[in-house]
């Protein structure tokens, strides 16, 4: 009987570390995200969370370890491994004089999609993110809200197989958080994988099933969110693991 391929990580870090002068940004990280995860890379404002997610997009480059996304290092070839993801950095990468149709289609242009296809599947997006009637207006004059979502369109536009997402729904309103969510559920059903980075933990017990909690450049723990809260709210387990300072309760009584 022939066993079939193994499945491949679509996300693999292996004893990363990046210094920026003096400054450990990230220090022997090490993660194995699953396949078909939505993964919730979390941690104190400083932690490193961006500073891996511009690793693994190819962005910075590591003084230390290995960045395998779906089985190609991103050291060796770099646009490989970005031709299988769909990014969106925080600060967003949008070009403002673009209205949201041609910068979409230019992303699927760049991606080898045939402009028919990039214009049916950015009109589909566009109507979940009920962006149509904004789509042909420069992104210049659009809300932080607006243009976090035209830049998930962008980043799903071509189906990739891994999407990387830093803050994704910080600045969005409750209505487009539950839009882009759905999309991202949809995403994942057809096999695609989630990593998102944020310090909000209640966008994470919302969103994501593994979670990775990064403190001071290092991977403190991870695994399936159930298993890391055992029962508590998830808060409460993230911050049992990076600590916290106790507040003088006298230290602000002009306050009071």
């Amino acid at each position: 009987m022939e066993l079939p391929p193994p499945v491949l990580s679509p996300l693999r870090i292996i004893g990363l570390t990046k210094k920026f002068g003096t400054t450990t940004a990230i220090d022997g990280l090490t993660l194995d995200v699953p396949q078909g995860a939505c993964y919730g890379l979390v941690g104190p404002n400083g932690s490193g969370k961006s500073t891996t997610m511009r690793a693994v997009c190819g962005l910075v480059r590591p003084d230390a370890g290995v960045i395998e996304v779906c089985g190609t290092r991103v050291d060796v070839d770099v646009l490989t491994t970005r031709k299988a993801m769909g990014v969106m950095l925080d600060p967003l990468q949008l070009f403002d004089r673009l209205t949201a149709w041609e910068f979409v289609e230019t992303i699927g242009t760049l991606r080898d999609l045939d402009a028919e296809t990039a214009r049916a599947r950015a009109g589909d997006l566009f109507g979940v993110l009920d962006l149509l009637d904004d789509a042909d207006r420069p992104i210049s004059g659009y809300s932080h809200g607006m243009r976090k979502k035209t830049a998930l369109a962008a980043a799903l536009l071509a189906r990739p197989r891994l999407v990387m997402l830093d803050e994704p729904f910080e600045g969005v309103d409750p209505v487009s958080t539950r839009a882009m969510r759905r999309m991202l559920d949809r995403f994942r059903e057809g096999g695609g994988t989630v990593v998102l980075s944020t310090h909000v933990m209640d966008i994470v017990e919302r969103v994501c099933d593994h979670v990775g909690v990064i403190h001071r450049g290092r991977l403190v723990a991870s695994g399936p969110i159930d298993e890391l809260r055992a029962g508590r709210r998830l808060e409460d387990a993230f911050i049992d693991v990076v600590g916290a300072s106790d507040v003088d309760d006298q230290a602000l009584e002009w306050l009071s």
